[in-house]
């Protein structure tokens, strides 16, 4: 998948990293190209980032073509608000199969017309504002919101969520675990969080999944050890990583299991029970369901 990243002067840098990171995670984690990006300016000349970072382009907008088209504005996203990037904005929708605006990118989407007859979301502070000057558009406060061939997100920290789900529409549940997993770092040492806690919680949680994956808790004690209910931490969870709490559990057990495969030269039946698997045969079943061949097969190919 082809993706391009047009960068306005005073763009974020939090942005446009929570947006090629996963990218770059999920062609690493799968051993595939799966996608290739390319950062635009408007003319193609280099763009400095709120930060005082300088960034050189790989081309300008009216050069290029692609799958997706993400603008990335934020700071001064009025002042361009043009005739001249309407035009170009318009054209640019003839030579994308998605457009996406992150952060304030969808007021510039919508100024061109391009969110006509659409449902989209907005920086939050910018979320009213948006929704009366553009009653074309229905304005939902959200994260991030697909709508046909339209992606919205809400912030820096949301387009994260957006790839996660993008990844996951190109490649599976599977692999968007995995990358949200990479991200996500665990903090057992962290005081207990209030249930509204979102993703500290989540890291709590990983990090004590991560300390049992020998002997691998119930689901209700795992719940337990960060105050909340199944059914809420099964939301949180859904929420912050895409996956049920069992699912996550799993997944981290056998992650486990193909480091040691890669690493040591424990057997495998060793390697089972310090994943949490009295089995081995299970175990090999769950490897391969997972990771597509068996753990001899992995052990062979090193």
């Amino acid at each position: 998948m082809q993706i391009s990243v047009l960068l306005y002067p005073q763009f974020s840098n939090h942005c446009l990293a929570n947006t090629v990171e996963p990218l770059r995670a999920a062609n690493d984690l799968s051993g595939t190209r799966l996608f290739e990006w390319q950062v635009l300016s408007r003319s193609g000349a280099p763009e400095t980032s709120s930060s005082g970072l300088n960034l050189t382009m790989d081309a300008a907008l009216r050069d290029a073509t692609g799958d997706m088209l993400i603008l990335q504005p934020s700071y001064g996203f009025r002042d361009f608000a043009t005739p001249a990037d309407r035009a170009g904005l318009r054209a640019a929708d003839r030579r994308f199969g998605t457009l996406a605006g992150f952060d304030t990118g969808a007021w510039l989407l919508a100024d061109a017309g391009l969110l006509d007859g659409h449902t989209a979301t907005v920086h939050w502070e910018e979320l009213e504002d948006f929704a009366e000057a553009f009653p074309e558009v229905t304005a939902r406060r959200a994260r991030f919101l697909w709508d046909q061939n339209r992606l919205t997100c809400a912030g820096a920290s949301a387009a994260f969520d957006a790839m996660a789900d993008l990844i996951e529409r190109v490649a599976g549940p599977a692999l968007r675990l995995e990358v949200s997993l990479l991200f996500v770092a665990p903090d057992v040492a962290a005081e207990p969080e209030a249930p509204t806690a979102g993703t500290r919680t989540t890291a709590r949680l990983l990090g004590i999944m991560q300390d049992t994956v020998e002997t691998p808790l119930t689901m209700a004690a795992l719940a337990a050890q960060v105050g909340m209910s199944p059914r809420s931490l099964d939301r949180l969870v859904k929420r912050d990583l895409g996956s049920s709490p069992a699912q996550v559990y799993a997944r981290l057990r056998l992650l486990r299991a193909r480091k040691l495969v890669r690493e040591t030269q424990l057997s495998i039946a060793e390697i089972a029970i310090r994943t949490g698997y009295q089995d081995a045969s299970a175990f090999t079943r769950a490897f391969r369901l997972t990771f597509g061949h068996a753990p001899r097969a992995l052990r062979q190919h090193r």
